[in-house]
């Protein structure tokens, strides 16, 4: 590494090699000449002046990019398809005078774009379904042990660790349905020409609509893909980049929501993130164990919640058939986007294969609150004894404001079940209150939700995506 200049983080410290070298300038350019030499097979095939011999010698140096001099030339012509097709015919030399037959520069440079972001969404969905794969277990696990919930931040009704953990879930389900169905409307530019009328290829088939129809169609499927966009301008709609950095962002958002779950749950004690044994916390502090996977998960995700408005800009303000002003900024936008997310995913799947339950501590804060959730029940079980309702309540009422001044006043234990259990009006319940108090009779249907919502919406994903499963968090740094 080069320390005198400044390093992508994103490179350095977070995405995976997969997922960097899938935006990598060998990718790009290799696919490249796998497109001039499926348009230049495709026009051989339909009676253009291009011999095999040609097209051999151009697939002889399909891998062999010879970028120092690609980078000559780019600094000569500042074009850089252009460079790449001198670079190309350097090499290639009796296929040079049909290269790029009939072609503008878009149908390198957004099919391959297309190609690269299609071969990303699938790195996403693969660590995407590892994810949930890990929260599925966790989640089964948990299923029956109560804890606190909470609403607005304060202690509610109870819930159960494994519900909440669906809750996490059901975000990634949404996400990887709006991948799939992103997957799914995916096609390419094809083969369209300068302003996307296909009048080149008119041109060089001497006005036969049918053989220029077929020659995309051949294109495509050497290519691999069997969809194409039915118009264009010059490139392909730049919308579809907003539709999947919207599709990125939703991630992130879902990763975003457990990151900060995670770390109120840390300082409450409850649950941790990995803590690895010679890790650092804090450079002063040295008894701190700092959430910082969680925070870094937050911190990316922030970034890549903010990309989508990039994209519906330069979607916007496309004039006409098109115009250069989005070429830098996709440069950018797009692989960062993925390389933050990918990162954002490794650490994801790190603490969700890893998270360190600490029930006593769950049970020590359900105790805290539990005796005044169960009030409602111990008001019903007196009135079935004899007791007046109204007289019940108003007495629980007072009991509770005063157990609720030991707390908050005295610093003590939440005493109301002691005050309870010293009033006479409460007599019928002094021997059912341990009863009472189970905290699983007050978490409702939450073990069987985990249950049928992982067996109805997350088993046929995991099912479905069963060969890529058994993928593991790489955390860097």
């Amino acid at each position: 590494m080069d320390n005198s200049v400044y390093q992508n983080p994103l490179i350095t410290r977070y995405a995976s090699k997969a997922m960097a070298e899938n935006f990598s300038d060998e990718k790009r350019f290799k696919l490249w000449r796998k497109l001039w030499i499926a348009l230049a097979e495709s026009e051989m095939e339909l009676g253009l002046n291009i011999s095999k011999a040609q097209v051999e010698e151009m697939k002889k140096f399909a891998e062999n990019i010879n970028f120092e001099l690609a980078e000559k030339y780019e600094r000569e012509v500042r074009h850089d398809v252009m460079a790449h097709v001198k670079a190309f015919g350097a090499q290639a030399v009796s296929a040079e005078p049909i290269i790029h037959l009939g072609a503008t520069s878009c149908y390198v440079d957004c099919n391959s774009e297309l190609i690269i972001l299609s071969d990303a969404l699938e790195i996403i969905k693969t660590k995407l379904v590892n994810v949930m794969d890990k929260l599925a277990k966790f989640a089964l696990k948990y299923k029956d042990l109560p804890t606190l919930g909470f609403t607005h931040l304060q202690p509610a009704q109870l819930t159960t660790v494994g519900k909440r953990a669906t809750l996490w879930l059901q975000d990634l389900t949404m996400d990887y349905n709006n991948l799939v169905n992103l997957q799914k409307s995916f096609k390419l530019r094809g083969v369209k020409g300068t302003t996307g009328t296909q009048a080149s290829f008119m041109e060089l088939f001497c006005g036969d609509e049918k053989k220029v129809k077929e020659l995309e169609s051949k294109v495509v499927k050497k290519l691999g893909y069997d969809k194409v966009y039915g118009v264009t301008g010059q490139t392909y709609p730049r919308k579809f980049d907003y539709n999947v950095l919207c599709v990125l962002s939703q991630i992130a958002q879902s990763a975003y929501k457990f990151s900060n779950d995670i770390r109120i749950l840390q300082n409450m004690k409850e649950i941790e993130e990995p803590f690895e044994k010679s890790q650092i916390g804090s450079s002063a502090m040295a008894y701190k164990r700092n959430p910082m996977r969680s925070e870094r998960i937050g911190s990316l995700a922030r970034f890549v919640i903010s990309l989508p408005m990039n994209s519906a800009i330069t979607a916007g303000t496309q004039w006409f058939e098109r115009t250069l002003d989005d070429s830098a900024n996709r440069r950018i936008v797009n692989a960062q986007a993925f390389l933050a997310l990918d990162g954002i995913l490794n650490i994801y799947m790190n603490v969700s294969e890893n998270l360190v339950v600490y029930d006593k501590i769950i049970a020590r804060h359900i105790a805290a609150e539990l005796p005044f959730m169960a009030t409602e029940n111990i008001i019903m079980e007196c009135v079935k004894a004899g007791g007046s309702r109204q007289r019940l309540h108003e007495k629980i009422r007072v009991l509770s404001m005063e157990a609720g001044k030991n707390v908050k006043e005295r610093g003590l234990e939440n005493n109301l079940i002691e005050l309870i259990k010293a009033d006479k009006e409460f007599t019928a319940v002094h021997g059912k209150l341990d009863e009472i108090l189970d905290a699983k009779k007050f978490i409702g249907r939450a073990p069987s939700q985990v249950v049928e919502f992982i067996e109805n919406e997350v088993k046929p994903i995991l099912t479905e995506n069963s060969t890529v499963l058994g993928q593991k968090g790489d955390v860097k740094v």
